[in-house]
């Protein structure tokens, strides 16, 4: 694939000097705020995000190659980012109103794509559920809602990432067994629909076909339901990857910083050519309860050692399985 200058510009910005992402996510909003507020819930909902973002950007974003940051409340733990990090800002707004069928996207409130490059965003990043399932008139609508912000960024010359996140219409656990069968097949088709050019994506942002946790063999973790042999789920890795003509990164999808590294390396045996992660939860999720209950001293010790250490397992383990974009991208 080609790329203009400047979307260009984005995805070397948002990257290593190897051209692999190794970018932490803390776009988080409605989910961290309830998290936060579980444990202390004395601590404002708008406080408690700014304040968790700004010590994630100053401690794990300076050592990650971009961050992820939503333009409600993360504009402060933006400016604690080193001038060499690269900046992506998520365009849609948190979560899904579930009174409505669907899961309809939704943009964040004040800020068009030229707000977001004009203070200083290198990419920008779009959320949106989707089932191969779920009645036609739904997926069109996201369809085209997905070319409008590409248009966006097409006009204002920057990198567009898509996460296209699975879930079932039809309320299936997305934990569960019956969900875990159907998933490689969506995933498969957010690989080859989404790579068309006619959205203007420039990079996905995508779920991995089978958790570690649905692959014969890992019995040691506690979400242990075996539903693939690893073959089985090592041809749906391979099949994912040879679909997508764009670049694409793995995001870790509420898995714990173990389960993350092991999906990584089983990503490579596979011969999944990803191009990176952006890792969230997985590197940050254990510290909301140091920051909650004990306050900031505590918190930034948990950030600077154990949140450090998942981070830089991460980065290891990207560095071994991931493959640079180079090969895709002219």
């Amino acid at each position: 694939m080609r790329l203009t200058p400047g979307k260009r510009r984005g995805l070397e910005a948002i990257s290593d000097e190897d051209h692999v992402v190794l970018a932490t996510a803390m776009d988080q909003r409605g989910s961290l705020g309830k998290m936060i507020q579980t444990y202390n819930e004395n601590i404002s909902y708008g406080d408690g995000l700014i304040r968790f973002k700004i010590g994630v950007s100053e401690v794990l974003g300076n050592q990650s190659s971009s961050l992820l940051l939503d333009p409600e409340y993360g504009w402060e733990a933006a400016e604690r980012l080193d001038e060499n990090i690269g900046l992506i800002m998520a365009y849609e707004k948190t979560g899904y109103d579930a009174s409505e069928k669907g899961r309809l996207p939704n943009l964040v409130d004040y800020y068009a794509v030229q707000d977001l490059v004009k203070a200083g965003a290198d990419a920008i990043k779009l959320l949106v559920y989707y089932d191969t399932e779920e009645e036609k008139k739904y997926n069109d609508i996201k369809k085209t809602f997905i070319k409008r912000v590409g248009d966006e960024c097409r006009q204002n010359d920057v990198l567009f990432i898509l996460e296209p996140v699975s879930y079932s219409a039809a309320g299936l656990d997305s934990k569960g067994v019956a969900f875990a069968k159907r998933k490689p097949e969506i995933i498969e088709y957010f690989m080859e629909e989404f790579s068309r050019e006619v959205y203007g994506i420039d990079l996905l942002k995508v779920e991995v076909p089978v958790a570690i946790y649905n692959i014969e063999g890992y019995q040691q973790y506690d979400s242990y339901q075996p539903v693939y042999s690893r073959e089985e789920a090592a041809t749906f890795y391979y099949n994912c990857s040879k679909k997508s003509r764009l670049p694409f990164i793995y995001l870790s999808g509420g898995v714990t910083n173990e389960q993350f590294i092991e999906t990584l390396y089983f990503a490579k045996e596979a011969g999944s050519k990803f191009n990176g992660c952006l890792s969230g939860r997985a590197i940050w999720k254990e510290g909301i309860c140091s920051f909650a209950e004990e306050g900031d001293n505590a918190y930034y010790r948990w950030l600077k050692t154990t949140g450090a250490n998942n981070l830089r397992k991460v980065i290891t383990a990207i560095k071994e399985a991931a493959t640079p974009w180079d090969d895709i991208v002219e």
